[in-house]
């Protein structure tokens, strides 16, 4: 699994690197980024519970 984010969409709010620091964080604009690497398997819950806290569904997991 790999994670996106849209900064078009993107408020950066932080609730994605707040759920899951492991694969989002905040950049120097103040919105989020996903790691580059493949989620690993234990990581992937996190992923997609950050996903759907996103207030404005700026997050893609698959």
């Amino acid at each position: 699994m790999k994670a996106f984010v849209d900064k078009n969409i993107c408020i950066g709010c932080g609730a994605c690197a707040g759920i899951c620091p492991e694969v989002f964080e905040m950049d120097d604009d103040g919105l989020a980024v996903a790691v580059d690497t493949e989620i690993s398997a234990e990581l992937e819950e996190s992923a997609v519970e950050a996903q759907e806290g996103c207030p404005v569904s700026a997050i893609t997991v698959e």
